[in-house]
């Protein structure tokens, strides 16, 4: 416009056209770059977008505000507000209609000349057209005309007719009677019409924002403010309303219009352009003086339970077009979060969308969704069998299967909890059967009162040979081979009692390893069975069990049978063919226990590198090799080597070296890092563990995060059951009693645990109560006598059994406290609402709440169990 800035209007029914207010009009038409409609000569917006000159108008100088007529016809139809207050309207269009025709190139004046600062038509009486003028101690600076009106010279005023040209009087195309005029000896700077009633009009005066209604001109509503300028309605919220001054912004709620609802963040520069987005709920764009960005406020009301709004969250952020000063913008009618941009200084458009802010969501069962704008989207893999190995790989379905089956809840055969997870994990398996042998044995050692040896197991291997004294060597021959050639190996207490953890062996002094051997023949472990046996020097053993496998399965493993005739030609003569003919057959066999058979029979004593270090071998098989074969001084080298590896590695392997010490949780920690699984580290850690262990920071944090994830889950019942067993396995975690019913006349609990407090002194049997302990019920309050109030269904006093009073005082009532009998029923438990504070018995609460939505309490009208957000929630392990 005429010395300002551009300024641009959207069509209100064409999406495709828009104009550029500047010294002249401009309608442009935008559409695809390779769009037929696109001409040679179009301006690009966009990578994808570009703009047609369609029609300029320059008959309409000093232009300081445009407005476009709302309905579709006349077409293009334009009020143009000038400097000295007259209002023209104009077309852009070739339209031949004679409403057009007539309506083209009328004006309204004013009765005293001054600036016209703002139009506003009537959205649905589009013949009222508003103009908000300057100030003028002798007229009105709002006046609202009938763009239908015609003006008559003989019935118009003297005064009137001489200050208009005659060729005005003439045409017959210029208004100067206004139908309404309001506003009087004050400067209008802002106006627009109310959306939620179009007799109402919103007017940012001098000093207030103000309120007419042309049903009643002579009254207006009106509050005191500085935030008059660029008044504008929420098109999405009738009532709210946004206006600013200098560089603040201010939100109004017309329900409550005695001060702004909020007030946006001051900004250093004046602004000069507020507008809220029309496809977009809440959102805000603003633009300041001499700027390159435009200001986001995305307002987000959070309802309350009882449906009133709190204050609405701001979320604010800046959007840059381009590098260019920004002239003004303007939103897309229907595009959403679409603007058009024009530069201030070369008129440079930008056709830009402002994306949304993606919220994420992540739910507990692995769905991942995202909303952006009015769209959901659901992550979804491109095939159902990428799905399920996604599914498979992933440790929260893991857990999540494994709580379904009770994973860790077996403490009698604990070595079971690894098939409850599946048993297709090593070090699963290894981990309980860790366990498995700690529990055992250190139930054993107490049953015959042997001090020491519990702490011992606890503490795992590694510590156990650190204390190792009084090792013996002893020399034993093969057993099955015509070599009577020793083997020197190596005894101690300790030694055997590392050997018992490992598994190889009982209970006893002598190393008897067939008890073991038989377990893994019934396994099918041929393997590993025959190797144990040649470490345990007897040969012939061994060639038993490789045969044995050999004809147990129809096809059998030649690999079994060669091994098997490699072992009966044993020699230990060094440079013999059999040993350089074991040498390569090692090197072309696969299973590793096979390929540690031949390394074991061609090292030399105390030399076993190639046993110790092969990976691929179970660890408890490699310490316990190295508990037979390695002296002293080799043997804590060679473990305390192994379990910093272990401990790095995160392999669960490695508790049977560190215990269920801090090293062990040190372990522990590096499996979780890696894999995620703070399931298998609560429950590891709870089995047995010492207490200062469960201490651990670490220890707590996998244990909540747990029990977080059952809840996560919806698997009540179940972290209800890990919550018993960590109560039994740690007692010093039984959480103090945190909700008690309390009588309403003296304040002390009622409940049965409390009643034998000392300072209640008092059983419940001075009460009169008798009978049998499960079925006998307290209906007064024990510290006072007053009676319990009464349910809201049966009107009977709400009571609870007393099953565990010690006041009862008979011995034949204690002897029925089964866990059956002491657990008081959930249906007679004490339940009420927190809001109107009614209730009742829990059974018939439930029942009356599965047909009703109100309160059974006569005249009450609180709708109770809506209240409740998981009230309506059903466990996923209810089933």
């Amino acid at each position: 416009m005429s010395g300002s800035k551009p300024d641009i209007l959207w069509s209100p029914h064409h999406p495709d056209r828009y104009v550029i207010c500047d010294s002249e009009l401009g309608l442009y038409r935008i559409g695809p770059v390779c769009s037929a409609e696109t001409k040679p000569g179009s301006l690009p917006l966009s990578e994808e977008t570009a703009a047609t000159l369609l029609a300029i108008n320059s008959d309409t100088p000093y232009m300081k505000c445009v407005a476009w007529y709302p309905k579709q016809e006349p077409e293009c139809l334009l009020a143009v507000g000038q400097a000295n207050g007259r209002v023209v309207l104009t077309s852009l269009g070739q339209s031949h209609n004679a409403a057009c025709k007539e309506l083209v190139g009328k004006e309204f004046v004013p009765k005293h000349a001054r600036q016209c600062n703002t139009l506003a038509w009537n959205p649905v009486d589009s013949n009222l057209l508003a103009a908000g003028l300057d100030k003028h101690r002798a007229d009105f600076s709002v006046l609202i005309w009938d763009i239908s009106s015609k003006f008559a010279a003989e019935t118009g005023v003297a005064a009137e007719k001489s200050r208009l040209p005659p060729m005005d009087l003439d045409s017959g195309t210029t208004v100067t009677k206004p139908l309404y005029e309001i506003g009087q000896n004050d400067a209008c700077l802002s106006l627009c019409w109310l959306l939620r009633d179009p007799k109402l009009l919103l007017a940012g005066m001098h000093r207030n924002l103000a309120i007419f209604d042309l049903r009643n001109t002579s009254q207006k509503t009106f509050v005191n403010t500085k935030a008059i300028q660029g008044v504008t309605v929420d098109p999405h919220f009738h009532d709210r309303v946004a206006s600013f001054f200098e560089g603040q912004v201010a939100i109004w709620d017309l329900r409550k219009f005695e001060k702004p609802v909020l007030t946006l963040t001051e900004q250093p520069k004046p602004l000069t352009k507020v507008a809220w987005c029309p496809t977009r709920t809440g959102l805000l764009a603003t633009l300041t003086r001499d700027s390159n960005i435009i200001r986001l406020y995305d307002m987000q009301h959070t309802p309350t339970p009882i449906g009133d709004e709190t204050e609405p969250t701001i979320i604010e952020r800046s959007v840059k077009p381009g590098e260019s000063q920004i002239g003004s913008f303007a939103w897309h009618p229907s595009s959403q979060n679409r603007m058009v941009v024009v530069s201030a200084a070369n008129r440079a458009m930008t056709d830009f969308t402002v994306f949304e802010r993606i919220s994420l969501a992540w739910s507990s069962t692995s769905s991942l969704m995202w909303a952006c704008g009015r769209h959901l989207y659901d992550c979804m893999e491109e095939s159902a069998e990428g799905a399920e190995r996604a599914a498979d790989k992933d440790i929260a379905t893991k857990m999540r299967q494994r709580a379904q089956s009770r994973y860790g809840h077996d403490t009698v055969q604990v070595w079971r909890n690894h098939l409850l997870a599946g048993g297709n994990d090593p070090q699963l398996k290894s981990l309980w059967y860790d366990l498995f042998y700690i529990l055992q044995w250190s139930a054993e050692d107490a049953e015959l009162k042997l001090p020491g040896n519990k702490q011992s197991l606890y503490s795992g291997i590694k510590n156990i040979v650190k204390s190792s004294s009084g090792t013996t060597e002893s020399r034993r021959c093969w057993i099955g081979s015509e070599r009577q050639t020793d083997v020197p190996r190596y005894h101690s207490q300790e030694r055997i009692l590392a050997l018992r953890l490992c598994g190889w062996v009982s209970r006893g002094s002598d190393i008897d390893v067939e008890t073991f051997l038989r377990s893994l023949e019934q396994e099918q472990e041929w393997e590993r069975a025959a190797a144990i046996a040649l470490f345990n020097l007897d040969i012939r053993r061994a060639i038993q069990i490789l045969n044995r496998g050999l004809s147990s399965s129809p096809a059998g493993d030649l690999n079994l049978n060669v091994v098997a005739m490699a072992l009966s030609g044993y020699t230990d003569e060094k440079a013999s063919l059999w040993r350089e003919m074991c040498s390569s057959l090692r090197l072309q066999l696969k299973n590793p226990y096979l390929c540690i058979m031949f390394a074991f029979l061609t090292s030399e004593p105390g030399a076993y590198d190639a046993v110790l270090y092969e990976s691929s071998i179970a660890v408890r098989d490699r310490v316990a090799f190295a508990c037979m074969f390695l002296s002293d001084a080799q043997l804590p080298r060679y473990i305390e080597k192994l379990t910093a590896e272990m401990k790095d590695a995160g392999n669960l392997e490695g508790i049977l070296l560190t215990g269920l010490t801090k090293d062990g949780v040190d372990l522990m920690e590096s499996y979780v890092d890696i894999t995620g699984d703070v399931q298998t580290a609560s429950f590891c850690m709870l089995k047995g563990s010492p207490g200062e262990v469960l201490k651990d920071p670490r220890v707590q944090c996998w244990i909540e995060n747990y029990r977080n994830l059952l809840d996560a889950w919806r698997f009540w019942h179940k972290r209800a059951e890990f919550d018993i067993l960590r109560g039994k396995l740690d007692p010093s975690s039984k959480p103090l009693a945190q909700v008690f019913v309390s009588c309403n006349f003296c304040g002390k609990s009622i409940s049965y645990s409390c009643s034998a407090l000392p300072h209640q002194g008092r059983g419940f049997s001075q009460y009169g109560v008798s009978g049998s302990p499960t079925k006998s019920k307290v209906t007064s309050c024990p510290g006072c006598r007053k009676p319990l109030p009464r349910c809201a269904l049966c009107l009977m006093n709400m009571g609870t059994p007393v099953s565990n009073c010690p006041g009862a005082g008979k011995s034949e009532e204690k002897a029925d406290l089964t866990r059956e009998n002491k657990l008081a029923k959930f249906n007679n438990w004490f339940t009420w609402c927190h809001n109107c504070r009614h209730g009742g018995h829990a059974g018939h609460m439930l029942s009356w709440f599965r047909d009703h939505t109100e309160c059974p309490v006569s005249a009450c009208t609180c709708k109770c169990m809506q209240l409740d957000t998981t009230g309506n929630l059903v466990p996923s392990d209810s089933s």
